[in-house]
């Protein structure tokens, strides 16, 4: 059976009572009886390009299909709603959002404000595996959806040797201008620390060896964007190496650009995004922002979503895209993470935000 028939199918059913019955787990006659009044839309945050797409495709669309609500995307930065809802909730007015699409370092801050509606009730949780659960929380304020690697992506023509084996191969002269990272560093710090000289050990207390390293990266230039840059930037010839999330190179390739990506000696930097819904919503709202994230949870919609993005999610059985099964960049087995870096969430939230002025006063400098 493929994904394809499986959303075809279920969009083919078309009545409520049934769209409705797989968004709960409860019995269709049910749950219409306990449906409150639907709203015309909900707002949900996402990151433009390839991921707001990938979403529209596996979850927006198909929850429209379902209940009628419709779903507008909201491509505000992540960094930059979260003072907005932090805002709305203190002050006791209606959030801008419905559903926050947010990095679990994000979302765990938003989460120790206390200002995200608990989800332990999500009738899919219990299909899903331990990687929805957000570590060092309790219940679940949020719900990670998915997990991805800041791979060392690159083109092949621009490293006739073979492909690099080491963080440090970008300090090539002949890669001058032609590398990119994220403008936070996000996803660049952890390897660099090891690259520089340090120890995984040391983070947070000891971190030099890390800021030492960015010191010779910022001497090659790099270009500094946002995921939609990356794709962009590879497309356009502009760049021949980068520390991104697979999704963003991948995209590049499915547009007929020749690219691959790595994981070097030092490692790559392990991470995770999930679903939120902000507190202060109307009854009626918040029950179908709750939906909407319970139907992100189902197999048919990270099949579709994540095929979109090329990643792991959090329910099992899924069948990894065309070209990633055993890939270091898709990692589903215990061996697949030996050579990735997992910080806990608690260290990055209390450090992240020094940890990206410090990069950025570097990069500035």
């Amino acid at each position: 059976m493929s994904k394809k028939l499986t959303r075809r199918t279920m969009l083919q059913a078309g009545m409520a009572t049934s769209g409705a019955a797989l968004l709960s787990g409860l019995p269709a006659s049910r749950l219409f009886a306990q449906e409150p009044e639907k709203p015309k839309e909900i707002i949900v945050r996402a990151w433009g390009g390839e991921w707001v797409e990938a979403l529209k495709k596996g979850v927006s669309d198909p929850f429209t299909a379902m209940t009628g609500i419709a779903v507008r995307h909201d491509l505000t930065e992540d960094n930059e709603i979260q003072p907005k809802l932090w805002a709305a909730v203190a002050q006791k007015r209606m959030p801008p959002i419905h559903v926050n699409w947010d990095t679990t370092t994000n979302a765990t801050k938003s989460a120790l404000r206390g200002v995200t509606e608990d989800l332990s009730d999500l009738s899919n949780l219990k299909n899903t595996t331990e990687l929805a659960k957000p570590v060092g929380l309790d219940g679940y304020p949020i719900v990670n959806t998915y997990g991805y690697v800041y791979v060392l992506a690159y083109r092949p023509e621009a490293f006739p040797d073979g492909a690099p084996t080491s963080w440090k191969d970008l300090l090539n002269p002949k890669l001058k201008g032609r590398i990119a990272l994220y403008n936070d560093g996000i996803g660049f710090h952890f390897p660099a620390q090891v690259a520089g000289g340090g120890k995984l050990s040391d983070i947070p207390d000891n971190m030099e060896a890390c800021w030492d390293f960015v010191r010779q990266i910022k001497a090659q230039e790099p270009l500094l964007g946002e995921d939609p840059d990356f794709t962009n930037w590879f497309q356009n010839g502009e760049i021949d190496a980068a520390c991104t999330i697979s999704t963003n190179a991948l995209a590049a390739k499915k547009n007929g650009i020749d690219l691959a990506w790595t994981v070097p000696v030092e490692g790559c930097k392990f991470d995770t995004d999930g679903l939120w819904v902000p507190k202060g919503l109307p009854e009626n709202e918040l029950y179908w922002a709750k939906q909407y994230v319970n139907f992100a949870l189902t197999k048919e919609a990270q099949q579709v979503w994540l095929d979109g993005l090329g990643l792991p999610g959090v329910v099992p059985g899924l069948t990894p895209p065309a070209g990633l099964e055993a890939d270091p960049s898709y990692p589903t087995t215990p061996e697949d993470f030996e050579h990735l870096i997992r910080i806990s969430a608690k260290v990055q939230v209390q450090n992240e935000s020094d940890w990206f002025a410090r990069f950025k006063e570097i990069m500035q400098g």
